[in-house]
């Protein structure tokens, strides 16, 4: 597929609604051409685990059918979604009458796993069962209460360092203070994350400045988190590590991108922010 340029996106411009189904309103997004500037792993694992709260399409009679769904968007994919298309290309379903939901699951895997060039896992939840996902803050330890100066709020991997002495741990460090910036709009895109990681003990001071100095960075949410596995790779040099970012929902849509050394599983419960 060719590069389209991210000013032809339907973010940032106004937009008539769709009324009927249209799957040619998916914007797909080369991954390649934000990762030329990151020092990449050989190998890594990980995925964008996508959670849609506003899914509506029409049963065989007419009547609306309210859900939510989930969409996983492997980490090797070659393109990913702008999320403003994704939005609307869901809102073509709305006036749209499907026999069934196998018939509307099966629309949606066709056209996002092509639009992503992979397989795309989707599910499907009816609103009673999504109740009985739990909300919880992201398990760890969070390290927002450090009585700390910062001051650089540009992205900043040099303040990456070790703990003094650097002993080899496993532990698991969360913040509910990242923020980064629509790379389009502006506007700013707020989450929490999780750091899992086996190795030299990472400064934990030293973290929480770097998570802060992504505060006016302009990038969408997988990048940004590809680039602090890739930051706190180069600087810390963990034997094994995880970064998972979970960010408040945008038009309906919450994007909670993860990216690992090894195979890992990651928890999809909502944050109390989401």
């Amino acid at each position: 597929m060719p590069h389209t340029p991210l000013a032809q996106a339907p973010l940032g411009h106004s937009t008539v609604y769709p009324d009927r189904y249209d799957p040619g309103l998916l914007f797909p997004i080369a991954r390649e051409h934000n990762r030329a500037a990151l020092a990449l792993p050989k190998v890594w694992h990980g995925a964008d685990i996508w959670n849609a709260y506003e899914l509506s399409w029409l049963n065989a009679k007419g009547k609306p059918v309210a859900a939510m769904a989930r969409f996983t968007f492997p980490c090797d994919s070659p393109r990913l979604i702008e999320s403003k298309s994704f939005k609307l290309y869901l809102n073509s379903f709305n006036e749209t009458r499907y026999g069934d939901r196998v018939a509307v699951r099966s629309a949606l895997l066709h056209d996002l796993s092509q639009a992503a060039g992979a397989d795309v896992g989707v599910e499907l939840m009816e609103l009673d069962g999504w109740g009985a996902q739990t909300c919880r803050p992201m398990e760890g330890i969070n390290i927002d209460a450090a009585d700390i100066e910062i001051s650089r709020y540009e992205p900043a991997p040099d303040l990456l360092r070790l703990a003094d002495g650097a002993a080899v741990v496993t532990e698991t460090l969360v913040s509910d203070l990242l923020k980064s910036n629509c790379p389009v709009t502006g506007q700013p895109d707020w989450g929490s994350m999780q750091i899992r990681y086996t190795g030299p003990q990472i400064d934990r001071h030293a973290l929480l400045r770097y998570i802060v100095s992504l505060r006016r960075h302009a990038e969408f949410h997988e990048h940004c988190v590809e680039k602090m596995y890739c930051d706190i790779q180069a600087a810390c040099q963990p034997r094994s590590l995880l970064v998972y970012a979970r960010y408040t929902r945008r038009g309906g849509l919450d994007i909670n991108p993860w990216r690992s050394s090894g195979p890992a599983e990651v928890d999809p419960a909502r944050t109390p922010r989401q």
